[in-house]
């Protein structure tokens, strides 16, 4: 078993809670113990009552001796049970950060891959529960394998045929179970699409955004016959893996019980002629009923971490995934005063297209003049948005700022000097001073006087008055106390934290789609006392 992702995912566990992982150690340790003294303690209190000799004193001590074991196990029990709950809820934290970073992290040519999104849903999959399940199991297999070896030494001062026994008794059980892990992994990954399409057919029934359509043109019911008819196709494939498996598993359930009963008949045999007390009967008899389990917590210890380990893959395929565009050793420091952009001979398609957006094309805009775009529907004027903030990178020709290449400066420096309102901008559920403050969310310069400059150039003052709490109102229907506003309005809120960047270079992709006559003369009297100060490319369809 390849151990490397074993190990990584115990990292990850030991990252999130350095005190919890060792505290589990020491709580399992302690558990695997008890059981050998609880055995110990259990022979000498029914040798105490058989034995003629024996006294109610010494009988009541061995008594006490053994609730105080069972006691132990209890309180111990119950702190490792914190001490799991602590780990889970810090784990998935700590997973989940990393997962979301790492997404945020990548290029936008990921998103337009089918593998990275199959990758994204399988780590999303395993990420909270996986680590924490590898690391359980793992003590689980270390607690079980400590307890075995005490048991091993019970039975060996019995018979050591017996251990013997016991050990080739539980191989078939192994060798079905860890056939099982394969098998549901190899499934499972063969089959990421289809789990996909259920998590989508299922966010079309029920999210919002889809909420008007699905109900305008009644495709509720055939959505939901997509999802059943997907996912009955899957399960019926689990169940059938899990049956036939299954019946494997209770075959091989009547060779354990053949040696339990051998090993039976062999203590009584010996406890009727004399050999053995009835003390010993009783402890090598709870030994084998234990001794087993613990082989079995053994057995199913080591098909966990295999199938663990199987499924962390999915984790770090995903973490491991890297950037493409990223920046250069020594990034160009970003001009002071930006005064011309420029599209040299630009190529591009997006990734796996058949054909290119951009070919060989050419274009340049100038600080003091309100630069446009026009253009019909696929002819790649969102595209040029794209490439300008660096999401993609062309295949061909160079875009440059001031004569520079883009891709010698910071991608993160070149973004914060790009202000760009998208077609498709987002509706943050976050209040109207968070949403327009989010245009430059990190600077040092967030005062009031700028937030409301940005609500007045765009219109969104009018809004904030018309408003309960006005910029403090939360926006949006997803939360209580919400207020919903028009998509008109919602837009106006996009190109507010646009404006609020105030970078160099503003970039407009159809702004006006959703906004009525008086609203566009606002915004064209907005963009003629912008133009002196930025340099604005204006982006409209035909």
């Amino acid at each position: 078993m390849n151990i490397k992702y074993i190990i990584r995912g115990l990292k990850l566990v030991c990252d999130c809670y350095p005190k919890g992982f060792v505290l589990k150690m020491l709580y399992v340790f302690i558990q695997s113990m008890l059981p050998l003294v609880s055995l110990l303690v259990l022979k000498q209190l029914v040798d105490s009552v058989t034995a003629a000799s024996g006294s109610f004193a010494t009988f009541t001590g061995w008594v006490l001796a053994f609730c105080g074991v069972w006691l132990a196990g209890r309180w111990v029990g119950v702190l490792s049970g914190v001490n799991n709950d602590i780990m889970s809820q810090r784990l998935i934290d700590h997973i989940s950060e990393k997962i979301q970073h790492q997404a945020y992290e990548l290029d936008m040519a990921y998103y337009d891959n089918p593998q990275y999104h199959d990758t994204f849903h399988r780590a999303q999959q395993e990420a909270t529960s996986r680590p924490i399940q590898l690391y359980n199991t793992l003590m689980g297999t270390i607690g079980s394998a400590v307890a075995l070896i005490g048991i091993v030494f019970v039975l060996a001062n019995t018979a050591w045929w017996i251990i013997l026994l016991m050990l080739v008794a539980v191989v078939p059980s192994f060798i079905v179970k860890s056939n099982k892990a394969r098998t549901i992994y190899r499934f499972r990954k063969s089959n990421t699409q289809n789990y996909r399409k259920t998590n989508y057919y299922s966010t079309l029934l029920s999210n919002r955004i889809y909420a008007k359509e699905m109900r305008t043109f009644g495709l509720a019911g055939l959505f939901r016959e997509r999802f059943v008819t997907t996912r009955k196709q899957l399960v019926d494939v689990l169940l059938k893996i899990s049956k036939r498996l299954a019946h494997y598993d209770a075959m091989c359930a009547f060779i354990e019980v053949f040696a339990l009963g051998l090993i039976t008949l062999y203590l009584a045999k010996g406890t009727i002629e004399g050999v053995f007390t009835v003390g010993v009967f009783v402890m090598a008899f709870e030994a084998f009923r234990k001794g087993e389990g613990y082989l079995h917590g053994v057995v199913d210890g080591i098909t966990g971490l295999y199938e663990s380990r199987l499924f962390l893959t999915n984790i770090f395929d995903f973490l491991e995934l890297k950037p493409r565009i990223v920046s250069p050793e020594n990034p160009e420091p970003f001009p002071q005063e930006v005064e011309k952009i420029e599209f040299v001979d630009v190529t591009f398609r997006y990734p796996d297209m058949r054909h290119d957006v951009l070919e060989n094309f050419n274009f340049a805009a100038e600080k003091g003049n309100i630069t446009l775009i026009e253009g019909r529907n696929g002819y790649g004027k969102t595209t040029m948005l794209k490439l300008l903030l660096r999401l993609y990178d062309v295949n061909g020709g160079a875009i440059k700022i001031n004569g520079i290449d883009i891709r010698k400066f910071d991608p993160i420096v070149l973004r914060k000097h790009v202000g760009a309102i998208f077609q498709d901008y987002v509706q943050f559920n976050c209040t109207l001073r968070e949403n327009i403050e989010f245009g430059d969310l990190y600077s040092s310069e967030k005062t009031e006087a700028r937030m409301l400059n940005a609500a007045r150039l765009s219109g969104v003052d009018e809004i904030a008055e018309r408003l309960p709490q006005g910029y403090d109102t939360l926006l949006g229907r997803i939360f209580d106390g919400g207020e919903e506003l028009s998509m008109g309005q919602w837009q106006r809120v996009a190109l507010a934290r646009q404006l609020y960047s105030e970078a160099p270079i503003l970039v407009f992709d159809e702004p006006t789609a959703w906004m009525d006559i008086e609203t566009r003369r606002k915004l064209e009297n907005t963009l003629e006392e912008l133009k002196t100060k930025h340099l604005i490319i204006l982006i409209k369809h035909i």
